[in-house]
């Protein structure tokens, strides 16, 4: 376990990164539920398998957009940021080819929106002109979240790791309810994990730091995982969004 990134979390970034807030981010199953039916995910280790595959897939992509929105947030000046928002929109969803993933990230993206305009009512003037640019409702979630982490005095190294550490805790979680599985157990598979989000979301933010463009960020995807998201959008039965 590295050291962390600043010297303590403000209590307003915690409860804007708590899985309970009305964000609505526990209504999804990061590809979970659609896993399970498939039969790819049957027991814990199976759980362990499929978080570290997005971790290194969906999870770097994420944690380096989500420290790159973070980075813009501080350092862009008001008549620039829009587009900057707008290029950064564009190339994370370039990175998501399934549709039914894009309408997922940017519901969360939404729902996240909502509750900062609520929690950090003074910025709701800024962040509607920064992100006039971008596809209704609101921006990717990431993007959001880097946003969040920054009003609330998180660096980038917060968000990379905050976002990094949801694409694995949110199928993590589901996959307690799908399958019935021993939440200890699962908790113990993040807590594996643990080094890895790090080292992952580290690196991505090295990376958001030194790119000179949106081209220069990560580009992972998992194929089967896309299509499987597409598939879960048609079921007629679903207790997940996603």
């Amino acid at each position: 376990m590295t050291d962390p990134p600043s010297a303590g979390l403000p209590v307003q970034l915690l409860l804007l990164l708590d899985s309970r807030s009305p964000a609505g981010a526990h209504n999804h199953s990061g590809g979970m539920e659609s896993a399970v039916t498939a039969g790819w995910v049957r027991d814990a280790g199976d759980v362990e398998k499929y978080c570290r595959g997005r971790l290194h897939t969906a999870g770097r992509v994420a944690a380096a957009f989500a420290a790159a929105s973070s980075i813009l947030w501080q350092s862009a000046d008001v008549g620039s940021a829009p587009k900057q928002w707008h290029q950064l929109d564009v190339g994370f969803n370039a990175r998501m080819p399934s549709e039914a993933a894009r309408r997922a990230s940017r519901a969360m993206g939404s729902g996240l929106r909502r509750l900062i305009v609520a929690t950090v009512a003074d910025k709701a003037a800024e962040i509607s002109h920064n992100w006039s640019r971008c596809a209704p409702p609101a921006p990717h979630q990431p993007l959001v979240l880097g946003v969040a982490v920054a009003l609330t005095g998180g660096s980038p190294e917060i968000a990379a790791r905050a976002a990094a550490t949801g694409i694995c805790a949110a199928p993590a979680s589901a996959a307690v309810r799908l399958l019935g599985l021993d939440p200890y157990k699962v908790h113990a598979v993040m807590s594996e994990l643990s080094g890895e989000i790090e080292t992952i979301a580290d690196g991505a933010t090295h990376l958001a730091r030194a790119s000179r463009s949106v081209a220069d960020l990560p580009a992972d995807c998992a194929p089967a995982l896309d299509l499987l998201a597409d598939v879960h959008a048609t079921s007629e039965v679903r207790l997940f969004a996603s």
